[in-house]
């Protein structure tokens, strides 16, 4: 096989470029550089690699023990982390087929007294309050002996109960920083990261947030390249150094679904939830996909972490997609 460029990767992988780096700065893929060639290439190996992550990451096993699998030539810690797994989905198939129970006796009650035209009133039903308010929610279910699209469907089905929430941003100032090439998201990042901590803004301003967004978005321009774009709050007096630029933003209200870096693919799960939201609809911006239709992702705690010199896990490593909208017209 030919070696492929991140693009190719990740069209025919269908995950984001950016989590492909994630992969790669984790060490869990390698990438090479081929002669008089400025972008890095996937070889076999390193598409192996990756085929074997996104089975894993379907399988709902964290980054940190798929590195630790990939890495395990005896496989001992593999069986151990897999059998951990494994009894955490025992436990919670267990809470399922006791919901379940619940709900038919619920079902068979509500029919009876429907019968004898009676009123049974759920929330006084004391030996069912007391069995339900006892249980461990669930997080998933997946089957025995699941082939590949068994698995796309379980995804799709945890996936679709999104804990989105609406939020109004209020117009701000910010300042920006925007870079096209390689690594856009990076080369941004260090950027903001040192004018957060030469500028002392923490101190000035502590509640100051951070936005990022792809601009342009990749596919717009040819070779390749893209790029991203930073957004950090600031006070409307504030002068900045160069290479930071000062903007207005005039905020909005946003479709909001928090994530745990690298889970980009959400962003679809997101767009889905809005576009099938009876009271809300997405406005995006004007310029489309030269600024990702007006979506942010909002690094939570960023400008706190890099106050105190650790940026790397951005604390929890959370972030917020956020997706403009509107009121549908009725």
């Amino acid at each position: 096989m030919e070696h492929l460029t991140i693009s190719q990767v990740s069209k025919m992988y269908d995950v984001t470029p950016r989590m492909l780096r994630h992969y790669e700065k984790l060490g869990l893929i390698r990438t090479l550089h081929k002669e008089d060639y400025a972008y890095r290439m996937y070889d076999a190996e390193a598409l192996q690699r990756l085929q074997q992550i996104i089975i894993l990451r379907k399988l709902r096993i964290p980054l940190k023990q798929i590195a630790v699998i990939l890495k395990d030539e005896t496989q001992s810690e593999s069986l151990r982390l897999l059998q951990e797994n494994l009894a955490q989905l025992n436990e919670e198939i267990a809470s399922l087929d006791l919901i379940r129970d619940i709900l038919r006796q619920f079902i068979n009650r509500l029919a009876e007294s429907q019968k004898q035209k009676t009123y049974f009133n759920l929330l006084e039903d004391s030996t069912l309050i007391e069995i339900a308010s006892a249980l461990t929610l669930p997080k998933t279910t997946l089957k025995e002996n699941a082939n590949m699209n068994d698995l796309n469907k379980a995804e799709e089905v945890l996936n679709k109960s999104l804990n989105v929430k609406i939020l109004l941003l209020p117009p701000c100032t910010v300042a920006s920083y925007q870079y096209i090439g390689e690594r856009p998201e990076e080369k941004v990042g260090d950027v903001v990261n040192r004018f957060i901590q030469e500028s002392k803004l923490y101190e000035i301003k502590p509640d100051a947030r951070m936005f990022g967004f792809n601009h342009p978005n990749p596919g717009i321009l040819e070779g390749n390249i893209y790029g991203y774009e930073d957004w950090v709050t600031i006070p409307d007096d504030m002068e900045l150094p160069e290479p930071m630029v000062k903007k207005k933003f005039e905020g909005g209200l946003y479709a909001v679904l928090t994530i745990q870096f690298p889970e980009f693919q959400l962003w679809e799960n997101l767009s889905k939830w809005v576009d099938e939201n009876p009271d809300y609809e997405a406005n995006y911006s004007e310029l489309g996909l030269e600024i990702m239709g007006g979506c942010l992702e909002e690094h939570i705690n960023w400008v706190y972490c890099a106050h105190l010199g650790w940026p790397e896990d951005n604390c929890a490593g959370q972030l917020d997609l956020m997706l403009p909208i509107k009121r549908r017209a009725k």
